[in-house]
């Protein structure tokens, strides 16, 4: 059994990537560890193991064919001639069945084939020759399932497992959370909703922002590129000839063009000169789903997600009014995809978190972006009145 809890004031998820992960299961994410709290909540959920003799064996669940899609799976097998096994994958309205080959595993019953289910991960094993053979195993399934509900059942030469979603109204591109499901599954979750990346490096927010863009369809956007061509000099000119200062207030004239921009993935500026720096230059990045891509010395998880917690409760560091931080030790460019992956991984977990927040920011934009985030006021709200009426997304 293991059990995590987490208490936080502020909507955050936070990822720790290693630059030397370990090696991981077949369909896993690269050593990515996430936390995902609501505001002002405490969580607590547990991992038990899925025992065997809950698996049930019956007649096939009415599935159906929409998103089904077919590809290859290499088996973990030590015997030779079992090399890949082809699966399809479909979603339902509320389950996700998976169809595996048998093929030239020889299985004789249902008595050779071990299938263990938790919240997010999947193990399938089958009984060949004296040999356990593994079909599949990640620790990373798309999204939760309800374990206790798993049903697998033989369909002549495959092996059918149905799995029941904890949300029914979340649509599966694939079985596993993988940077293509992650891309596919972003566009129901984002509607569209635009994304800033923060930090102190604006190399790495222009790497992680264009890979993140491509990936999901958006445009990408560089501030620094935007100010470069509109004052006809580099950034760091501008910061010797008028300071830094006067750089942060123009890129922050440039988001408060950019806020009313849908589906765009924007890198702004890092260091001083950067305006997601100040805390006062906020307010039009309210206005999208905000990730801090912050670099740290910790060297495990527990490290990380102390030092996330710290900035986020000092609230000296303005990056701490992010929506998500992703945790860096060090930096490769070779890593920007796997950075990207768990930038929307945390995306993904916030939105599902809490549903109304894309409607919520599309509100805030049409509204003017005051500043009132999150807790959104009237029309016509005066800051200085001390209305503390707020409004709904719905």
């Amino acid at each position: 059994m293991v059990t995590t809890t987490c208490t936080c004031t502020t909507t955050i998820s936070l990822y720790f990537l290693s630059q030397n992960p370990q090696k991981t299961p077949r369909f896993s994410l690269q050593n990515l560890i996430s936390t995902v709290p609501k505001p002002n909540t405490t969580f607590s959920f547990s991992i038990p193991r899925f025992p065997r003799s809950n698996v049930n064996v019956g007649k096939p669940l009415k599935t159906s064919n929409s998103n089904r899609l077919s590809c290859n799976c290499k088996a973990a097998s030590t015997i030779p001639f079992v090399s890949t096994n082809n699966y399809e994958f479909s979603d339902g309205s509320s389950e996700v069945e998976l169809r595996l080959q048998l093929g030239a595993l020889a299985t004789q019953s249902y008595k050779d084939i071990f299938v263990d289910a938790n919240d997010t991960s999947l193990k399938i094993r089958v009984q060949c020759y004296g040999s356990l053979v593994t079909l599949i195993e990640t620790d990373h399934l798309f999204e939760k399932i309800k374990p206790a509900e798993t049903i697998w059942y033989i369909d002549d030469d495959q092996l059918v497992v149905n799995l029941k979603k904890q949300d029914p109204d979340l649509k599966w591109p694939d079985i596993v959370e993988s940077w293509e499901s992650l891309t596919v599954g972003s566009m129901q979750l984002l509607q569209g909703t635009s994304i800033f990346i923060v930090g102190d490096s604006t190399e790495i927010n222009q790497t992680v922002a264009r890979e993140l863009a491509v990936g999901i369809g958006y445009t990408p956007l560089t501030t620094k590129e935007l100010l470069e061509t509109y004052a006809k000099q580099t950034i760091d000119s501008w910061v010797l000839a008028e300071g830094s200062d006067s750089v942060a207030e123009a890129e922050s004239a440039m988001l408060e063009s950019l806020s009313s921009h849908v589906r765009a993935v924007v890198a702004t500026l890092g260091g001083k000169q950067g305006a997601a720096r100040r805390a006062d230059k906020w307010r039009h990045l309210y206005a999208g789903f905000t990730v801090w891509l912050s670099q740290t010395e910790a060297t495990d998880e527990d490290s990380a997600k102390e030092e996330a917690r710290r900035h986020i409760q000092d609230a000296r560091l303005a990056y701490s009014k992010a929506d998500v931080v992703v945790k860096l030790q060090g930096w490769d460019s070779n890593q920007t995809k796997s950075v990207a992956q768990a930038s929307l991984r945390a995306l993904k977990q916030l939105v599902l978190s809490d549903k109304k927040l894309p409607g919520k920011k599309s509100l805030y934009i049409r509204l003017g972006c005051r500043g009132d985030w999150p807790n959104i006021k009237p029309p016509g709200w005066n800051p200085s009145a001390g209305n503390d009426a707020t409004l709904s997304a719905e």
